[in-house]
């Protein structure tokens, strides 16, 4: 968890929103189906959209697949954790997302896709934190996880860390230190949720229906 996400905002807008400088390099948009290891946009310190690898490597890696993927960083650990304690300190950076899935499983054990979206905005913004890995300093990040708040917890006991427009300067490191209070889940009413198909199930799906509202019998 978070380990998929969905991905509609052009480049331009994200731009926009985050009074940011977009990079030549992005990612194609949209993305409905954005899965661990590919290209993703992210804002960093000084108001830079840029792209970046969905799988934080540690300095230590000598290839990508020298141990665990890891595309999540746990908010109770995050400073204390070798791989994670610098970025956390030096460089934390915003992921824009239209929305994630997560699953549960039904009585005959088949995975049933959730997708969790904002309620009241076009975007949400997950707390991330980045480090370039190897010789050629290839930018890497992962997205921040808390404790599931009240929207989340009944589908799965873990959640991104979604941050505030308000916040979005203090978690880069705008506004001074003080950043580690919002690693918390979000709030009652901030994100609503509803059942897809189990197309999405697959990491090769596309297209807009992933995100359709699924109409059962």
């Amino acid at each position: 968890m978070c380990g998929r996400y969905a991905l509609t905002l052009p480049h331009d807008a994200m731009a926009q929103a985050f009074a940011a400088k977009p990079a030549n390099d992005l990612p194609d948009i949209p993305n409905y189906n954005v899965c661990p290891t590919v290209q993703v946009p992210v804002v960093v310190a000084g108001r830079r959209l840029v792209s970046m690898r969905w799988g934080f490597l540690p300095h230590w890696y000598d290839t990508p697949t020298d141990g665990p993927l890891i595309i999540n960083a746990r908010a109770e650990t995050i400073a204390e954790k070798p791989a994670f304690r610098a970025a956390v300190r030096e460089r934390r950076c915003l992921v824009p997302a239209t929305g994630f899935y997560e699953w549960t499983k039904g009585p005959d054990g088949a995975r049933l896709p959730w997708y969790f979206h904002p309620v009241e905005a076009e975007m949400m913004v997950f707390a991330g934190i980045w480090q370039d890995w190897g010789a050629d300093r290839m930018p890497t990040c992962a997205i921040v996880s808390c404790a599931a708040g009240p929207t989340m917890a009944e589908i799965h006991h873990r959640e991104p860390v979604t941050l505030d427009p308000a916040d979005w300067g203090l978690w880069l490191g705008e506004q001074g230190t003080g950043a580690a209070p919002l690693m918390r889940a979000a709030p009652e009413g901030r994100i609503a949720r509803y059942r897809v198909a189990p197309t999405v199930n697959s990491n090769r799906a596309t297209g807009p229906e992933l995100i359709d509202p699924l109409i059962e019998d």
